[in-house]
């Protein structure tokens, strides 16, 4: 495992604090201390036997020291470990957790990863009784027309009808959300769920599965009175577990489960460790949980690769789908490898796109298919060398007018949140001459020297904003889009106009906004659950262990129509190499007695 070059402030207090507690020395501190960086790096523990005997200097932020730290060799750290009084087995009530396979956990990672582990058995190991085959078969092929038992959609909805847990994998234009329609018309068609749940991780992708979801439904070759029973409400799934505000535990837990027959999550590779323990917690031992995602794209900024570790060992085709359309599952043994399926045929683009081609070749890692496709007469590809810092302005000028001036120039807020969502610029990092804040802020300058917006406020119309808080009070989630507007009804003053779900337009002062950002340009782990017409993606100058594999993917798959990618070809190569990897427990508890 890799660990990035520093150490926060907490994770030195934090280990001298343990080191205190223990009574111990060295191996306790060190241990403690990369724990806590672990996790902050993503991983839910720290795997001892990777970084064994290995010498590494962090830079303590806040402290502005650096820290050489050599940790021992495996075995004599594991026992010194072990001899300590902070430093437990699992089922031990201590604040470190050492495994049998040298991992080490801080105790509520240890336990968010332990209900995970024991929910997800729990729901794998046991199938719902079928009887009626005849009347599922045929509305089956009511709702698939025309589809074999080949079909992918037409399995995933099989699984879904027989397991109490599944999941629905696939890249964007599969077909996920069509799928997930037409099983919740299966399911109240034959009566096995009426409470339904939609959920999603944020407000925004709450809102496009809402939306998606209303307007497939009118295409649905079903009755009307099931159409009429399909949910017209999605969640966060915050809300939907009833999470308050400065408090810890929510409305919805393990004592007091949701009232839901069916709960659905949607982008479920966004959803962390922690999250993913509490949803699974709160929902009925006899309601079906269905997640919906891609597993190759980016996972959550916290803790935990989940979606990944759940997916990591399915197969293409799973044989209960096989056993089903013989009409006995009957000593099926269950199994989680009998509850993924990933969708392949894509629907929004030909085999002849440019972007579809560079996402297969992006994770397959063929590097040199990914610059035969970039370096290709792909209308929907262009790649350009990455400018220098100092002509970045010059180089993005034409691209920024085009992109945004059309909204600009619109009057009607619904017409400008509209067109604000066709083109974005998205790259991997924060700071630098290529982050977010940099090329927003020459975004800003080449806008105003054109006279299409006028800086004299941080309030000034035209001004893109990205929530990145959740306001319960204001119905505003992180990842909701906005834009300042001048409001007639207000006399023209500023307003913050955003779309809800139902497609209506509302408006807020802007001093009562809770925490955003400009949003000219985003970092792409904020855009994940969102998709826009055209991208420009812009790569640093130098590798930075951010780029990964799984990153570039999702950039490049955040484009429905067209993609401009500016880089360095050694540092896109390095990013394709580069697997996210994050260290946990949950990939091996599921997956390691299967064959």
């Amino acid at each position: 495992m890799s660990l990035e070059p520093y150490l926060r402030e907490i994770d030195f207090y934090f280990a001298n604090f343990i080191k205190e507690l223990s009574k111990e020395k060295e191996e306790v501190f060190i241990a403690a201390a990369l724990v806590s960086k672990a996790t902050e790096d993503g991983h839910v523990c720290l795997d001892l036997e990777e970084i064994a005997g290995r010498e590494q200097t962090f830079f303590v932020r806040g402290i502005n020291k650096y820290e050489t730290i050599r940790t021992p060799e495996l075995n004599s750290w594991v026992n010194k470990l072990l001899d300590s009084r902070v430093v437990g087995r699992p089922g031990d009530y201590k604040p470190l957790i050492l495994d049998q396979k040298n991992r080490l956990y801080l105790y509520r990672y240890w336990r968010y990863e332990d209900i995970l582990i024991r929910e997800l058995k729990r729901r794998t190991e046991r199938l719902k009784k079928i009887e009626d085959f005849y009347l599922i078969k045929r509305t089956l092929e009511i709702l698939f027309p025309n589809r074999d038992s080949s079909d992918l959609q037409k399995a995933s909805s099989i699984i879904s009808l027989i397991t109490y847990f599944s999941v629905i994998s696939g890249g964007p234009g599969t077909g996920k959300t069509s799928t997930i329609a037409k099983i919740i018309a299966l399911l109240l068609k034959l009566s096995l769920g009426r409470r339904i749940f939609l959920s999603a991780p944020t407000g925004k992708a709450s809102a496009r599965l809402k939306q998606a979801i209303m307007e497939i439904k009118k295409g649905l070759q079903i009755e009307e009175e099931i159409k009429d029973m399909i949910p017209k409400e999605s969640f966060t799934i915050h809300r939907m577990l009833g999470y308050v505000p400065g408090r810890m535990n929510a409305r919805y837990n393990e004592e007091n489960r949701l009232p839901a027959d069916v709960v659905i999550v949607d982008e479920a590779s966004m959803i962390d460790l922690p999250l993913m323990s509490r949803l699974v917690q709160a929902i009925p031992e006899d309601a079906t949980l269905i997640l919906l995602g891609d597993k190759d794209q980016l996972s959550s900024v916290e803790p935990g690769s989940v979606l990944g570790d759940i997916c990591a060992g399915s197969k293409e085709y799973p044989e209960i789908v096989d056993r089903f359309f013989n009409g006995d599952i009957s000593g099926l043994r269950p199994g989680i490898e009998n509850c993924i399926i990933e969708l392949k045929k894509n629907y929004r683009f030909s085999e002849e796109s440019g972007i579809y081609q560079l996402s297969k070749a992006i994770n397959s890692g063929d590097k040199e298919r990914v610059f035969q496709i970039l370096n290709g007469n792909y209308k929907d590809i262009l790649f350009k060398k990455l400018p220098r810092p100092e002509i970045l302005k010059k180089s993005l000028e034409q691209i920024v007018l085009e992109g945004y001036g059309r909204y600009l120039r619109a009057k009607d807020p619904f017409e400008t949140l509209s067109l604000f969502e066709s083109f974005r610029i998205l790259t991997p990092i924060r700071w630098g001459p290529y982050g977010v804040r940099q090329i927003n802020r020459i975004v800003e300058s080449i806008l105003r020297e054109n006279l299409l917006i006028s800086m004299e406020s941080p309030w000034y119309a035209g001004r893109p904003i990205l929530i990145v808080e959740n306001s319960y009070e204001l119905g505003l989630f992180n990842g909701d889009i906005g834009i300042l507007m001048p409001d007639p009804e207000s006399g023209n003053e500023i307003r913050a106009f955003f779309i809800d779900p139902e497609g209506n337009v509302r408006k807020f002062l802007p001093i009562m906004l809770p925490e955003h950002e400009t949003a000219f340009a985003m970092t792409v782990h904020k855009s994940q659950g969102s998709e826009f017409d055209n991208v420009l993606f812009i790569l640093p100058d130098t590798y930075v262990p951010v780029i990964t594999r799984e990153l570039i993917y999702t950039a490049i798959t955040r484009a429905r129509k067209g993609i401009e990618v500016w880089g360095r070809p050694e540092v896109i190569e390095e990013g394709i190499i580069q697997r996210i990897r994050r260290s946990s427990g949950l990939r091996d508890a599921l997956w390691e007695n299967m064959s």
